[in-house]
């Protein structure tokens, strides 16, 4: 009797960790041993957004912006994605488009100029994926951030670390 329970307790086992193998193949959180990116450059003119290990690129990127991508972001709700040296400051895993990982926009020149002029300068902008945006996610769509395909975004959320300078370039 005892080898018997021994037995049917093993293949309980069994089969618990084949079921919860078998229910983390797909994950959206992937893992990252290559260089460090120690920088982020974004090109809105040409639609592209690089990683760059010292000044090596490791990973070029099509990318959508905001619905109004031309000129410098300024004041909320002008839909422009914002231009200059920021930092990644943040992360989402649980954002509403797949994952998503945070500009320091607005730094403290941004917040004044908006301030000058009676207005706020907006925020919440985010590199993030494409899911969640109920139109044809082409073009240019966001409301200031820049976006990526899905499974481009879990990459960039793997390799891209807290602190990394972003230069975003007209």
């Amino acid at each position: 009797m005892g080898r018997m329970m021994r037995v049917l307790k093993l293949v309980a086992a069994l089969f618990v960790v084949l079921g919860l193998a078998a229910c983390g193949g797909d994950s959206k959180f992937r893992t990252y041993n290559g260089p460090a990116v120690t920088k982020v450059v974004v090109h809105k003119a040409d639609r592209e957004m690089q990683l760059f290990h010292n000044e090596k690129v490791l990973k070029t990127y099509k990318i959508s912006l905001g619905f109004a991508p031309v000129g410098h972001k300024q004041i909320e709700g002008d839909g422009k994605t914002p231009e200059g040296l920021y930092y990644i400051d943040r992360r989402n895993p649980r954002s509403r488009f797949h994952l998503s990982i945070g500009i320091s926009y607005p730094n403290k020149a941004d917040i004044a100029y908006a301030k000058s002029i009676g207005k706020q300068p907006g925020g919440e902008i985010f590199i993030h994926g494409k899911t969640g945006y109920k139109g044809d996610n082409k073009g240019d769509w966001t409301w200031g951030c820049i976006a990526v395909p899905d499974r481009q975004m879990e990459d960039i959320y793997a390799m891209v670390r807290d602190g990394t300078p972003i230069y975003i370039n007209p």
